[in-house]
């Protein structure tokens, strides 16, 4: 693949990415999360602090870690501390900007199932559960979600609430006496989406090059709302298409017990 090619994910990675400011404290979630916030890390935020659930801080892994509690974050964080101080002085005390989650199934109004597929007493699929992410979502001052579109993952209704997002939209969360902000962001591998102001819907803002409103729709399980000015997402640059590669190399690499220069 050439530097000016790219994929649907590494679009979507990359667009995430791109939402990151490089004064944020950032509670980071493991998967497609990760590599984004890495990969700001890494081009236009060198200065973001990085925050991992294990309660490493100022993190900055030459590898994507494979869980919270990777060797990687450790080594290279510039202090650690314990999971309950991670979340009552620093998550519960105000002191991280974003927390950036990921979702197995989510609504429209970006409240995330990571627990269930079907009945709780008789799933047709036990999911990993929330973990921290319940906590992050009402106590990081916004949250930015990325997954991959589908009508399965998309849902006009999720299975079990696990983290909140706008429960039934407006003013829910002020309403509970929640005053972050909620999910504000979300990127997909087809679109980027914003929370409307009011409503708290997510709306589509920005098709991602060769997408079209139809092939947004039909990977998602509501009825989608666009906005009125529809832009297209700005295609990766070379920067941060070998930046993400080259990371992705040497996860490869490290995971698999073989040298960098073997994973490309």
């Amino acid at each position: 693949m050439s530097e000016t090619d790219f994929t649907p994910t590494e679009m979507m990675t990359i667009a995430a990415a791109r939402a990151l400011r490089n004064t944020d404290v950032c509670f980071v979630g493991i998967g497609a999360p990760s590599a984004a916030c890495n990969i700001a890390r890494l081009t236009h935020a060198p200065d973001i602090t990085l925050i991992y659930e294990s309660g490493t801080i100022g993190t900055a892994p030459t590898v994507l870690p494979l869980s919270i509690g990777d060797g990687e974050l450790c080594d290279t964080a510039v202090t650690t501390v314990s999971v309950p101080e991670m979340f009552r002085y620093w998550l519960q005390g105000g002191r991280v900007t974003v927390g950036f989650l990921g979702a197995a199934q989510i609504d429209r109004f970006g409240n995330i199932n990571t627990t269930v597929i079907g009945d709780y007493d008789q799933p047709k699929t036990r999911l990993p559960g929330g973990g921290g992410a319940p906590e992050i979502a009402s106590s990081c001052g916004e949250i930015f979600i990325t997954l991959k579109q589908s009508k399965r993952a998309m849902v006009d209704k999720i299975d079990f609430f696990t983290s909140f997002g706008h429960g039934e939209g407006g003013d829910h969360r002020a309403r509970l006496g929640i005053t972050t902000k909620g999910p504000t962001l979300m990127v997909t591998d087809l679109a980027v989406w914003r929370s409307d102001p009011v409503t708290r819907e997510f709306t589509v803002v920005s098709l991602h090059p060769g997408v079209t409103r139809e092939m947004v729709q039909a990977e998602c399980g509501w009825t989608v709302r666009f906005a009125d000015a529809l832009d297209e997402t700005p295609r990766p640059t070379e920067v941060e298409l070998k930046t993400l590669r080259d990371l992705n190399a040497r996860t490869k690499a490290a995971h698999s017990g073989g040298k960098t220069g073997e994973a490309a």
